[in-house]
């Protein structure tokens, strides 16, 4: 039976509607990523002092970070229109076309998880990048012919969570390429106190730390947090967010200390009481814990590994000593009960 983690990055559609409100709408209402919100801000002031589009970005990182973000703030700061798709969407050349062909000069197209783009896509995408034509083929066998569309300026902001995904073909036609790290609890503090504001949700200081240590780096799930303990505290307590409040309402949504939720900690269990402590395959694990491989290399395990709590080797994945600690099982133990099972 598949669980449930309230720390899934994927977007709820509860996520979607209530992003859009938190987002920020200018470089400067935007919290971290400071060495790249510089970098930005030259490109931008550059471009707009020669009257031309802001070359082509590729923003990578994990999910939830804030490249949907930058890339409508890219927009905004252009004054362009901001219009977004996502590679899976783009199923076939003529889609492609059907979006690029409404462009206007200036405006801003956002192509989320661009690295899951088809290849055939792809290569219509190569000459509209560099030379600013769409080059299309019309009919097949012998009455095929290639018609050539000029079109208007305009940059491609792409974003993925796997750039080594990512066509080098495509990739290096990017003007400019740049991760997204994950943030520190003071960032992380002050998106929970910006986004308390625009919620109507009264947060201590102590409050949005204690939200702030548990949200894995990770902005979206900071938001996220902040609703579910904004819920109890008004059904539960008196509508205040302090730190003790906080704490509380995360343990009952599964949420402890370390930041880990449900899933989290079924994946260390696995691994450490079903397989020994490691090594386990990714396939196998994600059998075992009843989510996706992807969902589980992707949304799970960078924060593990992170933490250092999971080891990926070449043999599988290894529980680290930190892993033992914080579920509590003796190594020994938890080596013996693998062996057993």
């Amino acid at each position: 039976m598949r669980e449930e983690g309230l720390l899934t990055t994927g977007k709820t559609p509860e996520d979607v509607e209530l992003e859009v409100g938190l987002r920020p709408r200018k470089l400067s209402e935007f919290v971290g990523q400071e060495a790249l919100k510089e970098r930005l801000s030259i490109l931008i002031e550059a471009a707009s002092g020669r009257g031309e589009s802001v070359d082509h970005i590729l923003f990578s990182g994990p999910p939830g970070l804030g490249k949907t973000s930058l890339a409508a703030i890219v927009a905004a700061e252009m004054g362009a229109a901001f219009r977004s798709t996502s590679g899976p969407a783009l199923d076939r050349p003529g889609d492609l076309a059907a979006v690029i062909t409404n462009l206007e000069a200036g405006d801003v197209l956002f192509i989320d998880e661009i690295h899951r783009l088809p290849r055939q896509v792809e290569e219509v995408m190569y000459p509209a990048m560099e030379d600013g034509q769409l080059d299309i083929v019309v009919g097949k066998g012998p009455a095929a012919r290639s018609i050539k569309i000029d079109l208007p300026n305009f940059t491609l902001v792409g974003a993925t969570t796997r750039v080594g995904r990512v066509a080098p073909p495509l990739r290096d036609r990017f003007g400019y390429v740049a991760r997204l790290d994950y943030y520190g609890s003071d960032d992380l503090a002050a998106i929970v106190r910006r986004s308390a504001v625009l919620l109507d949700t009264t947060v201590t200081e102590d409050g949005c730390h204690a939200i702030a240590y548990r949200s894995r780096g990770t902005p979206r799930i900071a938001n996220r947090l902040l609703r579910r303990v904004r819920d109890y505290a008004a059904v539960r307590a008196d509508g205040l967010v302090d730190a003790a409040t906080a704490n509380v309402a995360l343990e009952v949504f599964e949420v402890d200390e370390g930041g880990l939720d449900k899933v989290d900690r079924s994946i260390l269990d696995a691994v450490i009481r079903k397989f020994g402590g490691g090594p386990v395959g990714l396939s196998t694990l994600a059998i075992a814990v009843g989510e996706d491989p992807e969902t589980v290399e992707d949304a799970y395990e960078p924060f593990l590994i992170l933490e250092g709590y999971l080891q990926r080797t070449p043999r599988g994945r290894i529980a680290t000593e930190r892993a033992y600690v914080h579920l509590g099982v003796d190594f020994i133990e938890g080596r013996d009960q693998g062996r057993l099972l």
